[in-house]
């Protein structure tokens, strides 16, 4: 019997091309997707678009055929970003797959499947159902009805670009500079859509700056992983270079967006989702709304600190997007942020878009006269470890270890929320961690934040010593 569960995982379908994922598969992917989640639903039609990896168009007329075999009608968008699907299923109001595999390496290829209106399908809401179907359709064939589905084509990216604008214009912004790593991959054909002048909108006031907006899914520059700060490296020496007012990289499905600002130096993602749950929060309440933001156990301190100063209701969320997805739509919250840059929007169908957060970016920018770095002194006061893989032969037995260590100590409070956090925050010296297994590798997460650095450093190592105990 054929094993799909490290294919489909619990959040997305992601594995090496011709090896966990062919076009045999993902015929039987999109076959079961049609009978577990868009028939029963009641829909008729689901959208379809790619990245720019060789393997898109074999994999999209694959999912396609899956689908049409059972009936259902697909509308093909071709080249797009993540969220410009996410904004294609909103517009259409039909469910969607992105065939992508984001930041992975050019070996892989996958799926993003989504409802209408970008609703997220994870393991707990229809991915594990569509994960033991497709077996049984690999295995048994993919049965077709009398009346297969049609196929057609729509052009989106206009309307992708109009429907960013709206939300946040930069006609009146100061001229800006730009640099931006599209790391060859699908910010190199969103940006000049959106950012500029190709899909036929008015130009704004902006100077755009590119690298590596050649599209190539073998990454010959280096992987679309932003992440990864070495990945950044060629940004932050442009940006100073051009003595452009800031940088942006986004990942390979450009559905995150990360920040470097004039002299170069990384903005941590925590500061984007303070300035932009702000931002966010200060429009609805103008208009007499109340406001909610989200953010994630790995977030800095600020960014709570930050929103209830400004009397704005925040809740904190496990991270993944599934979780942040579901924690929105219970508050009707208007902005979610996490660690990893992902940014979620309430008028984005409470999806995320690293070019909506971009545009908000260079938005407040634009519209006062200091440096980013000035802009953003007050978002990101404290010290951050970032994130620190440890492989280990037992998780269970090394987050035991740190309970306790730590759990004994005066002043340390502990949850269980996602993984274990550590706090120490209420005393001096202040400090926080917190640990998370992965879903599918023998690996423990850390992310410490500090009050400075040096008990930053100090918990950090005191923490890694636990977890590294052979």
């Amino acid at each position: 019997m054929t094993d799909l569960t490290g294919l489909i995982k619990a959040y997305d379908v992601r594995g090496i091309v011709g090896e966990q994922l062919t076009e045999e598969i993902a015929r039987a992917i999109g076959a079961a997707f049609a009978d577990t989640i868009v028939t029963p639903e009641g829909e008729t039609s689901v959208v379809i678009g790619h990245d720019m990896r060789d393997s898109g168009p074999g994999l999209v007329n694959a999912v396609t055929s899956g689908l049409r075999d059972r009936g259902v009608d697909v509308v093909s968008i071709g080249l797009c970003s993540t969220d410009g699907l996410y904004h294609a299923t909103g517009a259409l109001d039909m469910p969607g797959v992105m065939v992508t595999a984001s930041h992975n390496p050019a070996a892989y290829n996958g799926m993003k499947l989504c409802r209408s209106r970008a609703r997220a399908v994870g393991e707990n809401t229809g991915l594990g159902l569509v994960r033991e179907l497709a077996t049984r359709y690999v295995d048994e064939g993919v049965p077709s009805v009398e009346a297969p589905g049609s196929a057609s084509d729509r052009e989106m990216l206009r309307e992708y670009g109009e429907f960013l604008r709206s939300l946040v214009p930069l006609d009146a912004i100061r001229p800006l500079k730009v640099v931006v790593d599209a790391g060859n991959a699908m910010a190199g054909h969103t940006v000049p859509a959106v950012l500029g002048e190709a899909a036929g909108l008015p130009g704004l006031p902006l100077e755009i700056v590119p690298l590596y907006f050649e599209l190539d899914g073998t990454f010959p520059n280096h992987e679309p992983n932003p992440l990864e700060e070495k990945n950044l490296v060629d940004l932050q020496a442009a940006v100073v270079e051009h003595g452009a007012d800031l940088g942006l990289a986004f990942d390979g499905d450009a559905d995150r967006c990360f920040v470097v600002d004039e002299k170069g130096a990384i903005v941590r993602a925590s500061a984007i989702t303070a300035l932009v749950g702000l931002r966010e929060a200060a429009r609805v309440r103008a208009s007499g709304g109340d406001a909610t933001v989200i953010y994630n156990v790995i977030s800095s301190k600020a960014v709570p600190e930050l929103l209830t100063a400004d009397g704005i209701a925040t809740v904190r969320s496990r991270v993944g997007h599934s979780f942040i997805k579901a924690q929105m739509a219970e508050h009707d919250a208007v902005f979610g942020g996490e660690h990893s840059a992902h940014f979620y929007f309430r008028d984005f169908f409470y999806a995320d878009s690293g070019m909506l957060a971009a545009l908000h970016v260079m938005a407040a920018l634009g519209a006062q006269d200091g440096p980013l770095s000035a802009m953003l002194a007050d978002y990101d006061p404290y010290t951050a470890s970032g994130e620190i893989n440890s492989t280990v032969a037992d998780v269970a037995a090394a987050l035991d270890r740190i309970r306790e260590a730590f759990g004994s100590r005066d002043a340390v409070t502990l949850d269980e929320m996602d993984g274990l956090t550590v706090q120490h925050w209420d005393a001096e010296p202040r400090w926080w961690f917190n640990v998370r297994p992965s879903g599918t590798e023998p690996l423990l997460r850390l992310n410490v934040e500090a009050a400075d650095a040096a008990t930053m450093e100090d918990v950090r190592d005191q923490a890694l010593a636990i977890i590294r105990e052979s």
